[in-house]
């Protein structure tokens, strides 16, 4: 009597061991294709990598700061301009220095890198819901309806981003619920264009068609149905404007009508330092200048990789 053995692959781990592998021909899931697909570009893993980093830095700003800047009993004049690595009167380390009006720019940067990412993710998710609920409407509905709506679009999308929301910040007056409504005002129409394009392909499917026959409500047909196909080019415009508005907050606090000065976003702690950089102390509006330049170039890294994995024309 013969025994046969079934062929098994050993692997064999730190200690030299070897055991079994199974499932050797398991099939790949979608978010593994995705992350493997991402990851084949080295910039884009690091620009990931760095996102997250510069997020967990300021969701931790409280707990790793020596300093809290909104607090004014926590901040002295006496420390005011003091050169990067210099010594305060309360015994701690300026690492980045201090600004004009003694706080620690260390602190200051990562509690202000908290004011603008909010700002720009919550002014991105709110233009996403309101553009994305506009621009399916225009695409499913069609006709009369959809030609209002478009020019509307088009109408806004003439005027530069930044001309209206210095008009509306002008109006509306200085703080972060404001620059939210001029973000999100501005904003809206670019996922309402990029939505309405692609509700277009799908309203033509057999699936949209079958779900109409079994006598399915618009509203469920719009949102359950067709949305979701609509999600990867939404998901690549929502990474893009979401740096698009860090960056127009950034400007219109830098040109001081933005957040007050109690609330130092990256753009108020340039503008802060900006009248000393022909005096020599440059740190005051570079370092700032650096934290905002790498989370938006961190931000526009991945949303371009995201196109190219969620693009189907591209997928291999």
């Amino acid at each position: 009597m013969t025994t046969t053995y079934e062929p098994r692959d050993e692997v064999k781990d730190g200690s030299g061991e070897a055991h079994a592998s199974r499932g050797s021909g398991k099939a790949e899931t979608p978010f593994q294709r995705f992350v493997s697909e991402y990851l084949e570009s080295p910039v884009a893993a690091f620009a990931l990598v760095l996102l997250s980093v510069i997020i967990l830095l300021a969701l931790l700003a409280p707990w790793i700061t020596p300093q809290d800047p909104y607090d004014l009993a926590q901040v002295s004049v006496l420390d005011a301009r003091q050169p990067p690595g210099s010594e305060g009167f309360d015994g701690y380390t300026f690492w980045l220095g201090t600004d004009g009006a003694g706080r620690d720019l260390y602190s200051a940067i990562l509690y202000g890198l908290r004011i603008s990412l909010a700002v720009g993710v919550f002014s991105g998710f709110l233009a996403m819901v309101i553009g994305a609920g506009v621009g399916l409407l225009s695409a499913y509905v069609g006709g009369r309806v959809e030609t209002i709506i478009m020019r509307i679009v088009d109408l806004q999308l003439s005027f530069p981003a930044i001309l209206i929301a210095l008009m509306l910040v002008a109006v509306l007056g200085k703080g972060v619920d404001k620059i939210i409504i001029a973000l999100v005002t501005v904003q809206w129409a670019y996922y309402a264009r990029t939505i309405r394009g692609s509700a277009l392909v799908e309203r033509q499917k057999e699936y949209v068609e079958a779900a109409r026959c079994l006598g399915l409500s618009h509203g469920r047909i719009m949102f359950r149905h067709i949305l979701p196909n609509c999600l990867p080019p939404l998901i690549v415009v929502g990474t893009v404007q979401t740096a698009h508005a860090i960056s127009l907050e950034a400007t219109l606090s830098f040109l001081g009508v933005g957040l007050p000065q109690t609330e130092p976003s990256l753009g108020l702690l340039i503008a802060n330092g900006f009248e000393y950089l022909l005096s020599g102390k440059y740190w005051i509006s570079t370092f700032p200048g650096v934290a905002l330049l790498l989370t938006i170039m961190s931000i526009n890294l991945v949303g371009d990789q995201l196109r190219d994995v969620l693009n189907p024309r591209l997928s291999r």
